[in-house]
């Protein structure tokens, strides 16, 4: 289209379009993943902490029976503990490694840098109040390798095999809630479970609250998966980390130590790191093949695998 003064007009291609349509997307997300994860977080908090319910397993079949009402409907329409949180933020770690010795994926050496602070920083902002039990350690470890399985696992079929999120929640909740149930009818003490109109009416809103929120946060879960990858998904889970000490600060008085506060900052560097490795390593390429003064002294080179960095002099 030509404009009054004879200049062409740019119009604004589909092709264009897309990339601005697909951030918009995954922006939007990953803000719904980390809102609904830090409130199921408060709620659960809430749940345990000031209506002393002790069922976690019941609460986890609830969640699963709840996406399994849930999503069926779709699909018909077509539509914590400290320690346990502390080990849980090396999940990044155990995903970026299990993609890499499962899968054959090679990631760029400032990726595995960068999990470092990501991991390390994350554990920092709740060790302020750690209780130690051996049992429980090797719980939460053995949790930890798993949710980096089930998020590969997530990763090859939201992205290779195409299924979708709402299906594929579906699916994944029939088995979970079965597990639940059971363990929960076999380890939980029914025996001090009181009949459901003894309790105050707000803790069945907050458990309903919670069930509901799980559903959007797994779907959100599946969304970023989708547009990123299982690596990226628990990363962000890292942050959600901050998030939570914020709320809890707010909600339940809970009080910030330095270390909880240097924990987020490293958190957050070693974010930025991971997410512009690719930048960073083109601009220290560039540095070490000018070498000083410019004269191409050196410079660095990814290894042939793309897992290793090496020092090499240019021949005169």
């Amino acid at each position: 289209m030509i404009t009054a003064d004879g200049l062409p007009k740019l119009e604004a291609t589909p092709a264009a379009v897309r990339p601005s349509l697909e951030m918009l997307h995954l922006l939007s997300a990953v803000f719904v993943w980390l809102v609904t994860g830090t409130t199921i977080s408060s709620l659960n908090k809430w749940i345990f902490a000031v209506y002393n319910f002790r069922y976690p397993l019941l609460l986890s079949a609830l969640h699963m029976l709840t996406a399994i009402v849930v999503d069926y409907g779709l699909i018909k329409l077509r539509l914590v503990q400290h320690r346990a949180g502390m080990i849980y933020t090396t999940t990044p770690l155990f995903t970026l490694a299990i993609s890499t010795l499962v899968l054959g994926k090679q990631h760029h050496i400032l990726k595995y840098t960068a999990m470092m602070p990501i991991c390390l920083g994350a554990s920092f902002s709740v060790m302020g109040e750690v209780q130690f039990d051996q049992t429980g350690c090797l719980f939460v470890f053995a949790a930890t390798m798993l949710r980096g399985v089930k998020s590969i696992q997530q990763s090859i079929l939201l992205q290779e095999e195409k299924i979708n999120s709402v299906f594929l929640l579906y699916l994944m909740s029939i088995p979970s809630f079965c597990i639940l149930a059971v363990a929960a009818l076999v380890l939980e003490n029914w025996s001090g479970l009181e009949w459901p109109p003894q309790y105050d009416r707000r803790l069945w809103l907050l458990v309903l609250l919670s069930c509901l929120g799980s559903v959007l946060y797994n779907l959100a879960s599946c969304c970023v998966i989708t547009l990123t990858s299982a690596v990226t998904l628990h990363i962000l889970g890292n942050l959600s980390v901050v998030g939570n000490l914020l709320l809890s600060q707010l909600l339940f008085g809970s009080q910030l130590s330095a270390l909880s506060c240097a924990g987020a900052a490293l958190t957050l560097s070693g974010m930025l790191m991971y997410q512009n490795s690719e930048l960073i390593g083109r601009y220290l390429d560039s540095r070490w093949a000018a070498g000083p003064g410019g004269g191409g002294r050196g410079r660095l080179r990814r290894g042939p695998a793309g897992r290793r960095w090496r020092r090499g002099r240019r021949r005169s």
